[in-house]
């Protein structure tokens, strides 16, 4: 199966050489979406939506094609997510209707401490949890796609490895997007032996076009496909265990070797006629994506129009709101209590939704966390990453975000494996109200602590209408993962957008701290930012943010896919 695989890489990369650098992104939109009645794959790489695409047709289901997407990204897209990082994964099962949560987000090890960032002052050291084996938790990406196959796929699981292992060894030309990303972390790569190695010609960086070989990497790899479990007790167990020894970090074999996923209950509320899951903590996504949906609530927002300055004020404050609670509850369950039912419950929705002012912008100082007696009362109402979108001809959905955090994670690989590594352990709060590489600030429920998984924004979501599937999508992004997602199921879901147009609309985001709206350039009239200026807005506009993708059912029973415009993924589908 591997040589046949391989051979139709290797035809396919001579393809893409073509595509990704003779043509522009706008000349090719027919592959950033795609309609199909049998199975769709979309990722944030062509390679890796090709490699799920494969995997349906040999006859795999939506979890075989997720899991060998995913592995296909750790591949071709290491500086946003790989085997050395962790993630969420919902999975809807068409027989059975239910959505069900995998956490395999990446935890912290045993010899981590809530301290272990700062200096003798007690201040914060500069990219301490940033740079470097210290700043990496453990890896789950690997223990959670076989949790998922093992109990759910239908090829063998080397099957579903052999896209990766194929890519690594043969080698694909690297993207513009790619040759940047390593420009970006030049500093922290070239200081790491064995990642220059891997992502440098000698310490000179790669241009487009050229090919990137992991033999490294396939080895690997192809130690995974026979025996997923190396990675936690075998070879590459203990090539993590001594590299981490040598380098600063404090990853032993023992915290591998207890590395579980955790199967979770998926965070699911009703907008209008419509069901929506998504990921319950230790990501904040699904609670306040719901959150912010109930406090927009029966806002005519198809009559106030989608750029309209009341729309756009609505969404901020609301998002406001929203981040302010993030920051004061938000936490790993396991450790922490975290109100989910009262902050999702409509009741306090309506609440907060009191509290904004149409004709003027709350600062971020005014906006506060409710104590908690007041949220209390109703508890009993019944950042780089990567999203990948798969459904197949059963009407499987897998809706999956992972990472390694920053780009090219701590910017250094462990020795002997080509496996980059996460510094995932900036997503805690070093300190109390010092924000994080987002701009994320956290409290007392996101400290860090032995065996603790950091807080997340990942917000995989699938949506139903009246039992059916409706809609599957996720994004990349930081702290603007929730936002983006909010976004694209209101376009879809209100405003009737086909999924193109919907995950590649303009974009506004606010978090609470920074006090600023950040919305897209040229997305917005000067008329409309001008209005919400005097409203009392700090307004910052940027260049496009995150790399979004969806899968919709249309009324007529196609399935259509759409990858972001503002990156290089596309829709596959047969």
């Amino acid at each position: 199966m591997l040589p046949k695989f391989s051979s139709k890489v290797r035809i396919y990369t001579l393809f893409l050489t073509v595509v990704l650098f003779g043509c522009q992104q706008q000349q090719r939109p027919n592959l950033q979406q795609q309609r199909s009645k049998q199975g769709m794959a979309v990722s944030a790489h062509p390679l890796a939506s090709e490699a799920g695409l494969n995997v349906l047709q040999q006859g795999g289901n939506a979890v075989d094609a997720a899991a060998a997407a995913a592995l296909a990204i750790s591949v071709v897209e290491p500086f946003s997510a790989g085997i050395g990082g962790g993630g969420f994964l919902l999975l809807r099962r068409a027989e059975t209707g239910t959505v069900q949560a995998l956490d395999f987000r990446e935890r912290a090890p045993k010899r981590a401490a809530r301290d272990m960032y700062l200096d003798r002052q007690g201040k914060v050291r500069p990219r301490a949890s940033l740079d470097g084996h210290l700043a990496a938790g453990i890896p789950g990406t690997v223990a959670g796609l076989y949790t998922v196959h093992r109990e759910y796929g239908k090829l063998p699981w080397a099957a579903v490895v052999a896209p990766a292992i194929a890519l690594a060894e043969n080698g694909f030309p690297v993207s513009s997007r790619f040759t940047k990303a390593v420009e970006r972390r030049s500093d922290a790569i070239k200081r790491n032996r064995a990642a220059r190695q891997v992502f440098t010609r000698g310490g000179t960086l790669y241009r487009p076009g050229e090919l990137l070989v992991q033999r490294d990497l396939a080895r690997t790899l192809r130690k995974i496909s026979q025996n997923p479990q190396s990675f936690y007790t075998g070879d590459i167990a203990r090539a993590i265990a001594s590299d981490m020894a040598k380098n600063g970090g404090i990853i032993t074999l023992e915290d591998l070797k207890n590395y579980t996923p955790i199967w979770r209950n998926p965070v699911c509320g009703n907008f209008r006629t419509y069901q929506i899951c998504a990921m319950s903590p230790p990501s904040s996504g699904g609670v306040h994506l719901l959150q912010i949906l109930n406090i927009l609530g029966d806002a005519d927002l198809n009559k106030l129009g989608r750029k309209s300055p009341d729309t756009l004020h609505l969404l901020a404050e609301s998002m406001r709101i929203a981040y302010a609670d993030r920051a004061e509850y938000l936490g790993d369950p396991d450790f922490v209590t975290v109100p989910v039912k009262a902050l999702t419950s409509k009741n306090y929705a309506t609440l907060r939704r009191s509290q904004i002012q149409m004709s003027k912008a709350k600062t971020s100082i005014e906006v506060k966390a409710v104590d908690a007696q007041t949220l209390n009362r109703f508890a009993y109402e019944s950042p780089e990453t990567t999203h990948l979108t798969v459904v197949d001809k059963e009407r499987n959905v897998v809706s999956l975000t992972f990472t390694v955090n920053g780009g090219f994670g701590a910017g250094a690989v462990a020795a002997g494996t080509g496996i980059l590594l996460n510094n995932e352990m900036d997503d805690f709060a070093s300190a109390p109200g010092v924000p994080n590489l987002f701009g994320l600030v956290g409290g007392e429920a996101n400290s860090i602590a032995p065996g603790k998984t950091p807080l997340s924004s990942m917000t995989p979501i699938i949506v139903t209408e009246n039992g059916k599937f409706r809609l599957a999508a996720g994004a990349p992004g930081g702290s603007t993962i929730i936002t983006t997602v909010l976004q694209i199921v209101l376009n879809v879901l209100v405003y009737d957008m086909n999924a193109g147009e919907a995950v590649s609309a303009p974009r506004v985001h606010h978090q609470w701290l920074p006090d600023r709206l950040m919305v897209e350039k040229a997305g917005f009239d000067a008329a409309t930012l001008d209005d919400l200026r005097r409203r009392g807005h700090v307004i910052r506009e940027g260049e496009g943010w995150g790399n979004a993708n969806a899968i919709v059912l249309t009324s007529d029973g196609w399935l259509e896919g759409a990858a972001d415009r503002r990156g290089e993924g596309e829709a596959r589908g047969f």
